[in-house]
Parts: C-alpha cells; sequence; structure tokens
C-alpha cells in the first residue's frame, strides 16, 4: 500500500477513528492488525519473513537477558544475527555475491556458471531487518530491558507508518509510545497533517515530475548534451531527496496523528558545508544506525588516525551495499567515506566562516552530485560513461546552450520554481520549525498558504497510476 494511493486515503482515516475510540490498552492490537494488513497488502507472502525476524529477535532478548554469563549471551546473539541477516542476505545479496565470485575466478580461469534465485526483493526488509538487530543489541548490552509481551513487540516492529522505508527507530523512543497512556492532542496532529502535506508536495510535485527527466538523462546518454546530463544530474539529487525526505514526512506526520513522535530523518542536508556534516542531516537514522552498531564497535575515533579511517572507511563501504546490491553503491559508500578522511585532514577541526564557508558549502553540493551518477547508474560502466560525457562536455560551451530533454517544458519550468520554494523552506529550517511558524500566523495568511499547498498537490496527483517511493527497493 502506497502513501500516495486512493487505497491509504480510506485506510488511514478508518484506522485513526477506531485507534482514538478505543480504550488505551486495546491501541497497541489494532496498531498491530493494521501494521500486517498494510505490509500484505503489497504481497501477502512475505508477511512470513518479517513474522519469523520478529519471533527469532524476540525469543533471543529473552534468552539474552535470561542468561547472566557472557558466553551464552554471546552464542545468542551471534545466532539471532545470522538468522535476521541471513533472510536479509537470501532475498538481497545472494545472486549479487553468487555473480561477483564467477566474475573474480574467470579472472584466473576458472568458468563457472552462477547459481541465482528468482526471488522478489521483500518491500521493507532492509529496514525492519536493521530494526530487529538494534534491538537484540540493545538487550545484549543491556541498554533497554527485553519487551515480554510478543504483540506489543511485534508491533514496535511492523509499526505502519515507519515499516518499509523508515526511519529506523531506536527501541528506547518507539517502544514505549506503543503502550503508553495518550490522550487526543489537536495541536500534535493537526501538526502531523501539515508535516504529511509538505511531504506528499516533495514527491508527487518535485520527485516524480524530475524523475521522467532523470530516466530519460540516464537511458539515452550518448544523445544527451552536456546540459541534459547537468540537469539530469541535478534533477536525480532533488528527486531523491524529495521521493526519500517526502516519504519520512508523510511517516513521521502519520505517527503524530496516533501520538506516536518518531525521530528526525532529514535535516535541511544541501546546506552541509562539509560531506561529515551532511551525513548527520540525511537520512540521520541510517547513519546513527551505522555509527552505534559498525563504527563504535569496530573502535571508533578512539583509536589511531590509521585505525579511524579504517573504521569510517568500512562503514560507509557497507553503508553502500545496504542501499543496494550492486558495486555502484559500493563505490558511492567509498566515496563518500573518502570524502571525510580528505576533510579531517584539509580542514581539520577549524569553524569555517565567510568565504570559506561559502565554498566549502559549494564543495559539498558539487560532491554529492558527483556521487549521484553512481547511486543511480545501473552499472560502473553506465556511471563512467555518464561521467565521462558529462566532463568531456565542459570543453564545448555550446553543450550547455542546448537540450533533447525538453526542459523547456511548463513541468520543468514549474519543477524550477519548485525547486526554489524548497530550497527557502529548507534554508529557514536550519534554524525554525517552518510549518510551526506559518501555523502561529493570521488565519488569512496561513490558510492561503494551506490552500495553495492542497491545490499544488492535487494539481500535480496523478489521476491513476501512483509511483512508488525509490526507497522501496533498498
Amino acid at each position: 500500500m502506497l502513501f500516495n494511493s486512493l487505497k491509504y486515503g480510506v485506510f488511514l482515516p478508518i484506522v485513526f477513528g477506531v485507534y482514538w475510540v478505543l480504550p488505551n490498552k486495546f491501541r497497541w492490537i489494532l496498531l498491530l492488525a493494521a501494521s500486517y494488513y498494510f505490509y500484505m497488502s503489497w504481497n501477502p507472502k512475505y508477511v512470513v519473513l518479517i513474522f519469523l525476524t520478529t519471533i527469532v529477535s524476540y525469543l533471543a532478548a529473552l534468552l539474552v537477558e535470561k542468561y547472566e554469563d557472557k558466553k551464552h549471551k554471546k552464542l545468542i546473539l551471534v545466532t539471532a544475527l545470522i538468522v535476521c541477516l541471513g533472510i536479509l542476505f537470501v532475498f538481497k545479496y545472494f545472486n549479487f555475491f553468487s555473480e561477483t565470485a564467477v566474475s573474480i575466478l574467470s579472472i584466473f580461469s576458472i568458468r563457472l556458471n552462477p547459481v541465482t534465485l528468482k526471488l522478489v526483493l521483500p518491500v521493507g526488509i532492509s529496514f525492519y531487518t536493521f530494526q530487529t538487530i538494534s534491538y537484540v543489541i540493545d538487550v545484549y548490552r543491556g541498554d533497554v530491558k527485553a519487551e515480554r509481551n510478543f504483540g506489543i513487540y511485534a508491533t514496535f516492529i511492523s509499526f505502519f507508518p515507519q515499516l518499509v522505508a523508515g526511519p529506523i527507530e531506536r527501541t528506547r523512543n518507539l517502544l514505549p509510545q506503543i503502550t503508553s497512556e495518550k490522550k487526543f492532542d489537536y495541536t500534535s496532529a493537526t501538526y502531523g497533517l501539515k508535516l504529511m502535506a509538505w511531504g506528499f508536495f516533495k514527491k508527487l510535485v518535485l520527485a516524480d515530475v524530475t524523475a521522467g527527466y532523470v530516466d530519460t538523462a540516464f537511458l539515452t546518454i550518448e544523445s544527451c548534451t552536456g546540459l541534459d546530463l547537468l540537469a539530469g544530474l541535478v534533477f536525480f539529487s532533488v528527486q531523491i531527496y524529495c521521493d526519500f525526505s517526502g516519504y519520512s514526512d508523510i511517516a513521521i506526520g502519520t505517527a503524530r496523528l496516533f501520538g506516536i513522535e518518531l525521530m528526525q530523518n532529514f535535516r535541511s542536508p544541501f546546506f552541509s558545508t562539509s560531506v561529515k556534516e551532511l551525513w548527520t542531516r540525511w537520512h540521520i537514522s541510517l547513519s546513527n544506525w551505522f555509527r552505534d552498531y559498525v563504527y563504535i564497535p569496530l573502535g571508533g575515533s578512539r583509536c589511531s588516525r590509521c585505525r579511524k579511517h579504517f573504521n569510517l572507511l568500512v562503514t560507509f563501504l557497507l553503508s553502500g551495499l545496504w542501499h543496494g546490491a550492486n558495486l555502484t553503491y559500493v563505490v558511492w559508500g567509498g566515496m563518500n567515506g573518502l570524502a571525510q578522511i580528505i576533510e579531517e585532514y584539509i580542514f581539520g577541526k577549524k569553524v569555517l566562516k565567510g568565504i570559506r564557508k561559502f565554498f566549502s558549502w559549494i564543495w559539498v553540493l558539487v560532491f554529492w552530485n558527483i556521487t549521484m551518477i553512481f547511486f543511480r547508474a545501473e552499472s560502473i560502466s553506465q556511471a563512467l560513461l555518464y561521467g565521462g560525457k558529462l566532463f568531456g562536455a565542459l570543453r564545448y560551451p555550446s553543450q550547455f546552450r542546448q537540450t533533447t530533454l525538453g526542459l523547456d517544458k511548463p513541468d520543468c519550468m514549474y519543477c524550477l520554481f519548485f525547486m526554489l520554494v524548497l530550497f527557502i523552506f529548507d534554508y529557514f529550517s536550519v534554524k525554525t520549525d517552518v510549518i510551526k511558524w506559518i501555523s502561529e500566523k493570521k488565519p488569512v495568511l496561513k490558510w492561503t498558504v494551506y490552500i495553495l499547498l492542497i491545490w499544488v498537490i492535487l494539481a500535480f496527483m496523478p489521476p491513476v497510476n501512483t509511483s512508488e517511493f525509490v526507497y522501496f527497493q533498498f
């Protein structure tokens, strides 16, 4: 079930209404049923995977808490990790590693046919797997207590707003909220609706419109001009940001309707002045997950500089692989890790100000867009072709005065205007809650903004088919 579908438009009000009518002690049961229905509406048979992962992590946490000796605790933890990550590996990475191994062996003249599985990647598997893993590790570390009620724990893992594309929630934040006593808060609920509207604006008005230009640019590289390729790259950065942060806004806004607060997942990332800072603003829940469960256990920064850089690079290579079973994602992750290492030597711990801060901001934008070539490309060869043709075109100014993508069409002009709106919104969001700020204005002003926003969303909403969110494939 997609957020941007009519089915969800019917589903959400029904669940919302019943939720606030029910006594508090029964609300988690409704959320559990609604969450499993939400997931099964995509493909019923794959609900077995999330159920199995939930059972394994639930039992593992109870056993970890039961035993006192470290040997048994570690054995249970490792077993849980093998099972949960094993399921993820089979469905997401088996074919990739099989084909990669065969390719490596062929270099040594060993010819084999790769063994591949014809499996559909279950939506959200990377997200809920990481959530279950963090839960078991937190219990193992003694940071949280194991949940005794299986139903409540299953609700925590499957909570439908953030089930298929995050944010990847932590136990200490979300789990207690599932059963906590709640009274309907009109201000919080209306804030959630406004945040959802902003998320739909990002998805329908910006992400879906730019997607058409991006797809054309990457599918017709040879016939594209330099302007086409540059526009395709910039539009993809906008598309992936608006698509994913739009999903996060809708998820966080939906949770607010039920009196539950999810963590912020994006914080104006394109106003970062270093790659390191960007990763504290982009997909925050994933960045924090890798920091706490990969980078720090490897040794973090409390070691030699060489070891610290190794830890950082490994973390970002794994982060890249998390996004997809393709070498392009590994390269993308590696580039982000290396950039942070280079930045440390160039900038150190200096606080940049004035003109240096401006150029650092430009550097981050340029670097990010270059890495997006690998994130979007289907193969290394396609990424190199795209990048090679784009940078080759810099020698010919005329390449940037003509287009084959139809960049002068009304949709593109609207898109450029709304990109400016997004840019202004994010700029002020760095220090101000813009939605709350607008809510406090005079009725005439704020309702004008609300009506215009809804009108624009409806104008760009497709009449029949709705597009999936990009991060569903991860």
